[in-house]
Formats: structure tokens, sequence, C-alpha cells
């Protein structure tokens, strides 16, 4: 699949939050996430502050950090601060955890600022990523592969309706596969 076949939107809206583009503003916001040890917590650890600014460099500034389509940033409807990053993106077929021969199954994946959990935010986020990409797209299976020892990230999974269908190691650790069908996502 190309990603022709991927959501055409670039900003997209829901009562608390602004799903964006990144911009310039969003960069110590960006390296807070990238670096903070409770974000990747299950997630093979932080990255260091050096290796996310050189990154940030390398690409043209922060404005460059969600290039492609179905990448946002998460940002406070009111204040517009950065809160978190949401993807919708192919799995490479490389990479372990598939349910289709194939592989570039459609994948949640996003990441949220300590101070903005438990607020319901990151459900926020993702039904409207998803419902956008359901109102474009022909349905397709989509997958949220998590660590399974993240148990707030499991319980996302199953609220936003998506079942845990088998579990696979990577980054010496186990993770779960989680399949939902895009259609099921349509408002």
């Amino acid at each position: 699949m190309s990603e022709s076949s991927m959501l055409s939107a670039a900003e997209i809206a829901t009562d608390r939050v602004l799903l964006r583009k990144a911009r310039d503003a969003d960069r110590e916001r960006l390296i807070e996430l990238q670096t903070d040890p409770q974000v990747w917590a299950h997630l093979g650890g932080p990255h260091l502050r050096e290796t996310v600014e050189q990154r940030l460099d390398e690409i043209g500034g922060a404005a460059n950090a969600t290039p492609r389509p179905g990448g946002f940033i998460i940002a406070d409807k009111a204040t517009d601060d950065l809160l978190g990053t949401v993807e919708l993106k192919r799995r490479a077929v490389e990479l372990p955890g598939h349910v289709n021969d194939y592989g570039e199954e459609l994948e949640l994946g996003y990441l949220l600022r300590p101070d903005a959990w438990g607020a319901g935010l990151a459900f926020e986020a993702t039904t409207a990523v998803l419902r956008a990409t359901a109102d474009e797209l022909p349905d397709e299976p989509v997958i949220l592969v998590t660590q399974s020892a993240n148990t707030r990230s499991l319980k996302l999974a199953v609220r936003l309706g998506f079942r845990p269908v088998s579990t696979f190691r990577e980054f010496d650790a186990e993770q779960t596969l989680a399949l939902a069908s895009l259609h099921s996502f349509k408002a």
C-alpha cells in the first residue's frame, strides 16, 4: 500500500484537542516528550536529549516532525500547547506483529505527556484519527501494538474497541497485538 492510501486531513479538531502538524514552537515540548522516562517506560527507554535535538536539526526543525499523512501533534485546543503525538501509519512488513501475510496494516501509535494522562485525551485524539480515516478509506484491519506490561495502553486499546489477538517478542519484551476493523470507527 502507498501513502496515498492514508488519511489526507492535515488537522482534526475535537472538543478538547486539536490534531495538527508540528510547528517550530513545539520543539521544547517534543524534546521533553521524547526524553521523558515515564513516557518511554514501555517503549525501550527515553531518548537522549542530544540525540533528539540532533534529529530535529537534521530534519530542518520541529515543524518537520510530522510530515507524513496520518501523523499529528495532539495540542490542547485552548492553549495550542503540545500534549503528545498520534500517528496512523503502515506497519512495515519487516517488523514482527501482523494479521495478514503481506503486512502494511494500518497501525495506531500515540504518546502523551504525563501531565495529560488520566483525562481521556488519548482516547479523544485516537478516536478522532480513526474516525477521520474510516470516513476516507475502505475497511481494513487496524492494529495497535503495545508492550504487554503497559496496562494503561492495553486498557485504552480495549476502550477503543481493539481486541488482543496475539503476542510476540520485540525490544526484549512481550508485545500485545490488538486488532479492530477500520469501519468500526465510522461516526
